[in-house]
């Protein structure tokens, strides 16, 4: 299991919200439902490209949405993850993109394993 700090920085997420603890746990609950919304959408280009589309910007949208929505609550490997998934679809590297998704999948359960420890 990941250390809590790596899932989250709880006193800069705090900070971020005004140390509004209740506002926090709101906030990553919308966190937790936009990265089940990004990750449906990820699966759905990974296992059926969507024809006329190009799969590498959707699934670099998705990351981006991701990346920004969990570096503003201090999610670091979240962030990280979504960094590295990015990147790897910017370039169209498909082995690149399948080691990334790979890890972001890690940092999710990580995610949902520390919302759930704290009653989210």
């Amino acid at each position: 299991m990941t250390a809590a700090s790596d899932v989250i920085n709880w006193e800069e997420a705090m900070q971020q919200c005004g140390d509004d603890e209740e506002f926090l746990r709101e906030l990553l609950v919308d966190l937790r439902t936009e990265v089940e919304t990004q990750v449906t959408n990820i699966n759905g280009i990974v296992q059926s490209p969507p024809a006329g589309v190009n799969p590498y910007e959707q699934i670099m949208r998705s990351a981006h949405m991701l990346k920004g929505a969990s570096a503003n609550l201090m999610c670091s490997q979240l962030r990280m993850s979504s960094l590295k998934l990015e990147e790897a679809a910017r370039n169209s590297n498909q082995i690149a993109v399948q080691t990334a998704y790979g890890e972001l999948q890690v940092a999710i359960q990580n995610f949902f394993a520390y919302l759930q420890s704290i009653g989210l």
